[in-house]
């Protein structure tokens, strides 16, 4: 009754929003995150953390957040005696590592950086509360050869894990706003409408059609089809280019990214309408699918730094999402005797001690060995005791005696050269 008791509180007691990782998932996710790290280090990119903590005004600053995404942070008086100020749990790595660079990093140079950590959004459903990212940021002059970099570290990273059906969707933050521009309407209402094509709300392309007649059709072309590459760029420099000239510049850097891609091997698709934090993104914005599925995004956004007190400079960036990555990961199984527990010969002190002195000497040889058996599960065992012979190692019907953990080492095929 007792046992019954505590599983229902430890079901209850969790936060809403909020989930636990038991070691295979945690396993899966530092996969994820070892592979991540060891791409952005392979090019070059350092890694960084930022306070889960962070002044609310960071966040509120010129509009770095939409009033939207504003409704979801977490928000406290940080209390300081009579007064205080109004704080955050982080709910965006983007904007911090802009705030950090404005702070400690500017120092006129490219600054190529890499963080894992945690993000925190209110949802009002059964939604995840708290998301793991890993991220990483490009800042200062690397024009949109930066941009073509951070696509390839993305899929390089997606392709390292070994999985498949990966897709890379590329659009610029220009293309939409010029056009929600050309229908004047007001930056809250550009942002307002952009969330709603977003979710999918086919009404908007009609009330843009009726600011905007004369382009009507090939308007549907941009905000409803998603094209491959650079021939459905073309299509739409044909169809809208004349119409609306300020189209034409965000047309020509994501036709640069594109085919630059193109030359390397890779297929972008391309969508018009593509990432959220509209506020902040300024040029050549991306999405990774695998399977349909998306597992991270990212984007050029030029006037961030500026905005969060630092000097301007122009910086692009993405995250791929931890936990969607992780469960698309495979289960792998352990290899057959892979584990070697040890186990005293008796349960003398001497006996005992000579587990954990094996232990040590093993472990400096390279072999990852185990003194206690959580589950049974070890198909090795190496009996150790403190007198000759000091070591039996047992696996399967197989046994041998040794006299120093060297000998094991060897045996084993495990020792370091």
């Amino acid at each position: 009754m007792m046992a019954i008791a505590m599983s229902e509180a430890t079901t209850t007691q969790r936060s809403r929003g909020m989930r636990d990782l038991v070691p295979d998932e945690m396993e899966r996710v530092r996969q994820v995150e070892s592979a991540f790290a060891a791409v952005c280090r392979a090019w070059g990119y350092r890694e960084i953390r930022t306070p889960v903590i962070e002044p609310l005004h960071l966040f509120t600053t010129a509009g770095t957040l939409s009033p939207q995404a504003l409704d979801r942070v977490y928000s406290f008086l940080d209390w300081d005696g009579w007064s205080g100020e109004r704080v955050v749990l982080r709910p965006d790595s983007t904007i911090p590592t802009a705030r950090l660079y404005g702070e400690r990093l500017d120092g006129g140079r490219v600054a190529k950086l890499f963080y894992r950590q945690n993000v925190f959004r209110f949802a009002a459903d059964e939604s995840s509360r708290e998301e793991w990212q890993c991220g990483v940021e490009l800042i200062g002059q690397t024009g949109l050869a930066g941009d073509v970099e951070l696509a390839l570290m993305g899929l390089g990273t997606l392709r390292s894990l070994d999985l498949s059906d990966i897709t890379l969707t590329l659009s610029h933050a220009g293309l939409i706003r010029v056009v929600l521009g050309a229908a004047e309407l007001t930056p809250d209402e550009q942002s307002a409408a952009y969330d709603r094509l977003l979710d999918g709300d086919q009404t908007v392309i009609e009330e843009m059609e009726t600011r905007l007649p004369l382009i009507s059709g090939p308007l549907r072309l941009l905000l409803e089809v998603e094209g491959q590459g650079s021939g459905y760029l073309a299509e739409v420099r044909k169809a809208l280019g004349g119409a609306i000239a300020a189209l034409v510049p965000p047309l020509d850097d994501l036709g640069f990214v594109v085919q630059t891609l193109e030359a390397c091997g890779v297929s972008p698709r391309v969508r018009a309408v593509l990432a959220r934090s509209f506020e902040y993104y300024s040029g050549v914005v991306m999405r990774f699918d695998v399977g349909g599925r998306q597992v991270g995004g990212g984007g050029r956004y030029d006037e961030l730094i500026g905005v969060v007190g630092g000097r301007e400079a122009p910086a692009s960036g993405f995250a791929l999402y931890v936990e969607p990555l992780s469960e698309l990961l495979p289960r792998r199984a352990e290899a057959p005797g892979a584990r070697l527990l040890l186990a005293p010969s008796s349960g003398a002190p001497e006996d005992v001690a000579a587990v954990f002195d094996a232990a040590s000497r093993l472990r400096a040889l390279g072999v990852d060995v185990e003194t206690v058996d959580a589950d049974g599960g070890a198909s090795r065992r190496l009996v150790c005791r403190a007198v000759a012979p000091r070591f039996e190692l047992a696996d399967g019907d197989t046994r041998r005696t040794f006299e120093d953990a060297a000998a094991v080492a060897r045996a084993l095929g495990q020792e370091r050269p």
